[in-house]
């Protein structure tokens, strides 16, 4: 439950738990007095964060503050939260410009409430309300509570076990993954210690089988070279065949030279035979029609060398004779 509170007020904004002490502070001014004080409350102002709030303070006895020099000031800082001079706001602080207001409204009252508006959880603190006129300097002190819903307490405890518990896992996952490191490179050791033993098997299988190879190609160069001597051989009596050939071709030209020079002396012999037969035998003139042209001028050639027919023999002119000359001269005129 809240009331309004002040100077010819009918009504109060405070809780009403606040309200005997309220009461007893005003019992305690004397109406009658003439000395000027700014009466505030004992207890603190609280508000949430976004909320706007009212700090109050009034003149006792009540007196009219509109051309009084009326200051807010913020205890902290000692900076002018609102102050109000003869009906004029002047200078105030940055991060309360546009926020405070001094209510005008009960200022004839001797009210002298200030209005902030979208309080933070920086505007917490004690607030200093001076009233200045020609009697003097007067003031009074009013604390304000604004907390956070949406904030929570940290203590230091919390905060120490946090980091403790925050350095215990960090720890345990470097631990974990240090071990598994470790157990990841031991079997990588393991699987080269195993491939390092393998390895002296495998070279000696290797070396094996290159000395096998070796073998081979020194068995097939050994063949090689067989074969090249081979063919070395065959190349040599090729070589001496061919000579054989060229020297027989030579024999066989000379002995063709021969043949032709001994056949072109039986043509014209047997030419010459037949030019005698033709003188003495009437049948002959048959026969030299087979002789070729060519050949009779070897044969009245050597007719003119061979001596009348009348030295020849009577055997030389039978029949037989004759016919087997006249045949021999046919084939070798044939040729």
């Amino acid at each position: 439950m809240w009331f309004v509170s002040g100077c010819k007020q009918s009504s109060f904004a405070l809780p009403w738990r606040t309200l005997l002490a309220y009461l007893v502070a005003l019992n305690l001014l004397c109406p009658g007095s003439a000395k000027l004080r700014v009466v505030a409350l004992n207890f603190p102002v609280t508000a949430t964060v976004g909320q706007d709030v009212v700090l109050h303070c009034h003149l006792s006895p009540c007196k009219d503050a509109r051309s009084l020099d009326i200051r807010w000031i913020q205890h902290r800082s000692s900076g002018l939260v609102h102050h109000y001079q003869n009906g004029e706001d002047l200078e105030q602080m940055e991060e309360y410009k546009g926020r405070t207001e001094l209510l005008r409204d009960g200022l004839s009252d001797g009210n002298l409430y200030l209005h902030i508006t979208a309080v933070s959880s920086s505007d917490s603190g004690s607030y200093m309300c001076t009233v200045q006129d020609d009697g003097g300097y007067v003031e009074a002190m009013v604390n304000l509570q604004v907390s956070d819903p949406f904030s929570h307490i940290v203590h230091p405890w919390k905060v120490a076990l946090a980091v403790v518990l925050t350095l215990l896992f960090a720890s345990f996952v470097i631990i974990v993954f240090l071990h598994r490191m470790q157990a990841a490179q031991t079997k990588n050791l393991k699987i080269k210690d195993a491939v390092l033993e393998e390895l002296p098997v495998i070279l000696v299988k290797k070396i094996e089988e290159f000395e096998k190879e070796n073998s081979q190609l020194k068995k097939q160069v050994a063949e090689l070279v067989e074969q090249i001597e081979e063919f070395e051989k065959e190349n040599s009596q090729l070589k001496e065949h061919y000579m054989k050939m060229v020297l027989s071709a030579a024999d066989l030209k000379k002995q063709v030279a021969e043949l032709e020079e001994k056949v072109f002396l039986q043509e014209a012999l047997s030419a010459a035979i037949l030019e005698i037969k033709i003188e003495n035998q009437p049948h002959f003139p048959k026969l030299l029609s087979n002789v070729n042209s060519k050949y009779k001028k070897h044969c009245f050639f050597m007719v003119a060398l061979i001596p009348p027919a009348q030295s020849l023999p009577p055997s030389a002119f039978r029949e037989d004779a004759i016919e087997d000359n006249s045949i021999k001269d046919r084939s070798i005129c044939s040729l």
